[in-house]
């Protein structure tokens, strides 16, 4: 009984340590993206800004289309990486998960084991 209460101790140490390392990744990932949506954006405003001023003269209404459309094109491809990245996520808790199930195949016998594996879907 007291190594089935080590073994669960020592997964539930793993789990939070994972848990730990996602939301710290997530919020370095969400901080920096925020940077670089604002340093972009402004990037972006003041191109567009400095392309129309630059042919208001001849033709501001083409330099206005072509950068709106720029615009809707380019957020159409960020919409497909964001979704193609989501789409592509790995499972959370993916070590733990895999350890429980070494544990689980361990401390079971041998056929009993074997015949766990064909019931799972």
């Amino acid at each position: 009984m007291a190594t089935l209460l080590a073994i669960f101790q020592t997964r539930l140490a793993l789990l939070a340590t994972e848990l730990e390392e996602e939301k710290l990744r997530l919020l370095k990932v969400l901080a920096w993206g925020a940077v670089a949506l604002l340093l972009g954006g402004m990037g972006l405003l003041f191109a567009a800004a400095f392309i129309t001023v630059l042919f208001w003269d001849e033709h501001r209404l083409l330099a206005l289309g072509l950068m709106a459309a720029f615009f809707v094109l380019a957020c159409m491809v960020a919409v497909s990486r964001a979704n193609a990245h989501w789409q592509a996520a790995t499972g959370l808790l993916s070590a733990t998960l895999a350890e429980l199930d070494h544990d689980r195949r361990a401390l079971m016998p041998t056929g009993q084991a074997d015949h766990q594996d064909d019931e799972a879907p």
